[in-house]
């Protein structure tokens, strides 16, 4: 059997129980947490035993008589019309916080949103969400928003900010220098059409974007190349190849939901027999390099002239001009160029690098491969990122020489994440105004003179237009909580115009978008019905709108790009090169004070609540470093910081990884000094910020860091839960990689009769081959069921509460390793053996296949989970609620607003696990049984399943013969985790295929 390990202790010793026991706190209790802080070298006093005594007395009451405090409701005196208690109502929205775009469904109780869901009327992002859109309904309701503007720190109103702006806006058009609106990209053409009007009454204004992490490069690289300043669609789903330099598309890359989509359904094997390839090169272990058929780690400043020699191979196979003076690397790439040739027009070649450099040599490559107006688009291009990192650099050299009189900032945080942080404070100070729509009083408002906070955008209204002819609408599904005002209201007004944004975006839609409805195949209706149906669906959609325009490309800078990819490639000896790379919780930093994204296991290091440098095993192992060990990273411009290190396998040898987003200060009681800000770190080479640094050194310091990871806190002890294949042997013997489950398939043995289902047998589905491990689920999963925050020290000891996990485990060698990705949740076993130990009966099984508990019965003997082989049930150890101790977003009146009421809000001393939602499984029968019909597939989705943006989870009755889920079960890849204890899982997993040519033998 291949061997699989969780980590590299595991690797490297055969006895899992050595590992399994370093750090586990998870035994301790409260009374040992006291037997701790007794001196043992002393002899146990009176009053220790007396103290212990105590405690135990107290505990044993509380655990008897734990209830759910009595709250008071008061009922509508008038009660609105659209709400009806206890029946959720939908909204359609759009989210798009300056990085990441989604169109959405908002879901509230009693006028609160309580869960975000995916649009499915999308054709961008087609119903799927990701983990940062799930967690931004909490942010809501976050206790860090201010309440009201500010003026020098202090609490002002509106009409007396309204005044002072007005007039010293006033004074800054009549000194000739400029004002200048530092904006993050912007898709709403609405927002646009205000800027614009901006510049009407003040004409000296100039509008400059910012993105902390910019497609800056790429962009420049276009223009260069095709005369289009813009960022090309790209067809995932059309590509039968792809070849990734560092672009970890189905995590943070440009539009990770719509990429994973696209992605997801090529590798899909479902009435077919052919898959997509995947092929990344790459620094450190990212989550599309995890999903990849073949990962190559290499150093940053290789990636120049592997492109080059990739260039060239293919030239030699297509009979093109060669690229001259380029040095040989010593990857191997014939194969992959043979590969590349044998699917032109089919391909996909992308970068995430910031080099203009490396980005001409990435377009060279597609046009070599006839990708163009295939699996590339120019005349579709996505408008998500639209800054200029060099527009940047000259507003802050404009700032320092005193051209510049007013800033306004809208949703940016420069003091945070801007390299040349400290010219930019400088500048600022030399203004005659600055202005701030942050929500939070974040790094840079608090050094401004006014803070004029936006709402939250579910708050308010708006549109989007993520791709050319591709419009959303955005609607408040809340009244505003507090005394904020919209950005755009508050430049309308400041121009002396009073009209609501919510007429602004109304009446530009009807002169704008209105007209198009006629070429989006649309009978001609009233601007009423228009607006109202567009509202409705959240989506207006233009189809043929954009040319089939062809680009023809312009190849005069290539001998300047292989000139600079050469120079890149110079090896520094004695130090290492580090990478910048990009959280998939965190972005960059804007949602730090969000806990649940806090908490979210990193896919690959299962990590939280911190950043790290990521260092391969033999750098480690050559400087003696563990992981946890605190060292001081120090750059060439005498930069340094304190920093832990973790042992990454498949990290590229002479390199660091470092993830951006922590280290905020300024961001509220959760995210403030988590982690270490690494922005600071970047450089600004041709006009961009780099994403990585040369000559970067290590010094050992005597302190050790403790993680906070998840990933050591299970084993597959030697069990085959993990199944994989070939593709080419798939296509041999479907069974193949598969065959045990043959073996145990009729042959279970149980002492318990077979349990009758009645109606509907629940199941669950998951697809290996489609799930990439975003995360998403267990972000889903925790808003729909009250699933608490628990924090970086009970993580540690192993009292994590998310109710599903995605474990993550290595094969082959620390060097160049295979990841698998499992997702676990609770298995609703036919013959559960949680079921047989309960003294209580708390866990029973229901008649339609469900394990449930029932809280109110627990006791927490936790004898289930000592008998549960999954591992997948949780402990409240402690009430997470009304608790200063964990201080999150379920202690305060406004973070609990987030609550879902169909959950129960779970108290101390019970077990909780999956439910399979079984609050939606309860209101969809009891709608079918309402309206006296039978329910319709797929009718019912649990949280995980309707929001994973890959579709990797199918739900559905098993006594159905012609459910979907039915015919998975019929696969010859599907299989369960041990199988062998025939406790018959309801939850079905399909065995993963690798797409590997090498490997056919």
């Amino acid at each position: 059997m291949k061997k699989y390990w969780k980590s590299i202790e595991e690797k490297d010793t055969n006895d899992v129980s050595v590992v399994e026991n370093q750090k586990d706190l998870s035994h301790k209790s409260t009374i040992e947490d006291i037997v701790a802080d007794i001196p043992y070298k002393e002899p146990a006093s009176r009053r220790d035993f007396l103290k212990l005594c105590g405690f135990s007395i107290t505990a044993a009451t509380l655990a008897a008589s734990c209830e759910t405090p009595v709250r008071k409701t008061i009922p509508y005196l008038v009660k609105p019309e659209e709400i009806v208690p206890g029946i959720a109502n939908y909204y359609a929205s759009s989210l798009f916080d300056g990085g990441d775009y989604c169109s959405i469904l908002v879901k509230t109780r009693e006028g609160r949103p309580i869960k975000i869901e995916g649009n499915e009327l999308s054709s961008m992002t087609k119903g799927g969400t990701s983990a940062r859109v799930q967690a931004s309904v909490l942010s809501l309701y976050d206790d860090a928003r201010l309440k009201s503007p500010l003026k020098k720190g202090d609490k002002t109103t509106w009409s007396q900010v309204d005044d002072n702006i007005k007039s010293l806006l006033r004074e800054a058009k009549d000194s000739g220098k400029k004002i200048v609106i530092l904006s993050s990209t912007i898709i709403s053409p609405s927002t646009k059409s205000v800027y614009n009007d901006f510049i009407k009454a003040y004409p000296n204004t100039q509008v400059v974007y910012y993105d902390a992490i910019s497609a800056s490069a790429l962009l420049q690289a276009n223009k260069l190349s095709f005369n289009e300043q813009v960022i090309p669609d790209y067809r995932f789903d059309k590509a039968a190849v792809i070849v990734s330099f560092g672009a970890d598309f189905l995590g943070t890359w440009l539009s990770p939901i719509e990429y994973t989509k696209g992605y997801a359904k090529n590798r899909k094997l479902d009435a077919k027999k052919t898959m997509s390839r995947h092929i990344q090169f790459e620094t450190g272990m990212s989550l599309s390099g995890s999903n990849a058929d073949e990962r190559i780690p290499i150093k940053p400043s290789e990636e120049g002239v592997i492109l080059a020699n990739l260039y060239n191979e293919l030239a030699g196979l297509l009979n093109k001009k060669a690229l001259e003076n380029v040095p040989k690397t010593s990857r191997k790439l014939k194969s992959i160029a043979k590969e590349l040739v044998a699917t032109r027009r089919k391909s996909l070649v992308i970068s995430n690098s910031n080099n203009v450099h490396i980005q001409l040599l990435v377009n060279a490559v597609n046009n070599l491969l006839e990708n163009y107006n295939n699996t590339i688009d120019l005349n579709n291009p996505l408008q998500l990122k639209q800054g200029l990192d060099a527009d940047m650099d000259t507003l802050v050299s404009d700032m320092n020489s005193g051209k510049v009189e007013a800033l306004i900032l809208n949703n940016v945080n420069p003091v945070y994440d801007y390299p040349q942080v400290d010219k930019f404070i400088e500048g600022l100070k030399k203004l005659k105004i600055s202005i701030s729509f942050s929500g939070t009083l974040d790094e840079t408002a608090s050094l401004v003179d006014f803070v004029c906070p936006d709402n939250h955008y579910l708050e308010s209204w708006g549109d989007a237009e993520p791709k050319k002819g591709l419009f959303s609408l955005a609607q408040p599904t809340i009244n505003k909580l507090f005394d904020t005002r919209s950005a755009q209201e508050s430049l309308l007004k400041w121009t002396g115009n009073n009209i609501s944004y919510q007429n602004y975006v109304s009446e530009y839609w009807k002169k704008s978008i209105y007209p198009l409805q006629s070429k989006a195949g649309l009978k001609k209706s009233s601007f009423k019905k228009f607006w109202i149906k567009s509202l409705q669906d959240g989506v207006f959609e233009v189809a043929n709108l954009n040319t089939n325009k062809k680009h023809d490309f312009n190849a005069k800078d290539l001998k300047n790009a292989v000139a600079n990819a050469v120079k890149a490639n110079k090896q520094i000896a004695g130090s290492f090169e580090l990478y910048f790379s990009e959280s998939i919780a965190l972005g960059n930093g804007k949602h730090a004070n969000n806990p649940w994204l806090q908490e979210l296991p990193d896919p690959i290091t299962k990590a939280c609540w911190d950043n790290y440098a990521s260092i391969s095993i033999p750098d480690a192992k050559k400087l003696g470093f563990k992981n946890g060990d605190v060292v001081v990273l120090s750059t060439k411009n005498n930069k340094k910081i304190e920093i832990p290190v973790l042992l990454q396998p498949g990290q590229a040898q002479g390199a660091l990884s470092i993830a951006l987003g922590f280290g905020r200060k300024s961001a509220g009681k959760v995210g403030n000094n988590v982690g270490q800000n690494v922005f600071a770190l970047a450089e600004v080479k041709g006009g961009n910020t780099t994403n990585f640094i040369t000559e970067v050194k290590l010094a050992k310091t005597h302190k050790n860091h403790d993680f906070a990871l998840t990933q050591t806190h299970y084993s597959m002890e030697g069990r085959d839960i993990i199944r994989e294949t070939t593709l080419a042997k798939y296509l041999k013997n479907p069974t193949s990689g598969n065959e045990k489950h043959e073996k145990y398939k009729g042959k279970i043995k149980s002492l318990y009769e077979a349990r009758p289902h009645i109606g509907n047998h629940w199941g669950l589905s998951i697809d290996l081959n489609s799930c990439t491990a975003c995360g998403n689920c267990i972000i889903a999963c925790q808003a729909e069921n009250n699933v608490p925050v628990v924090g970086k020290d009970e993580v540690r000891r192993r009292r994590s509460m998310h109710w599903m996990r995605v474990d993550r485990y290595y094969s082959n060698s620390v060097d160049t390793p295979e990841v698998l990705h499992l997702p676990v949740m609770c298995q609703h076993c036919d013959s559960a053996p949680c079921e047989n130990v309960c003294p209580v009966a708390a866990t029973t099984h229901s008649k339609d296949g469900l394990n449930n508990i029932a809280y109110n019965r627990c006791i927490g003997t936790r004898y289930c989970m000592n008998n549960c082989p999954y591992k997948v049930r949780r402990f409240n150890w402690y009430a997470y609620t009304e608790s200063s101790k964990f201080d999150f977003n379920m202690n305060s009146d406004l973070g609990r607003m987030v609550l879902n009421p169909d959950v129960v809000v779970r108290v101390r001393g019970v077990v909780e696990k999956c439910t399979m939602c079984v609050q939606r499984i309860q209101e969809g029968t009891g709608k079918a049984k309402q309206e006296n019909r039978e329910l319709e597939d797929g009718e019912i989705t649990p949280s995980c399943v309707q929001s994973c943006p890959a579709d990797a989870l199918i739900f559905g009755n098993m006594n159905d013969k012609n459910s979907r889920i039915s015919k998975k079960l019929e696969d010859e890849r599907t299989y369960h985790l041990l199988e062998e204890m025939s406790v018959l899982p309801s939850v079905a997993y399909q065995t993963k295929v690798r797409n590997q040519p090498n490997k056919l033998v």
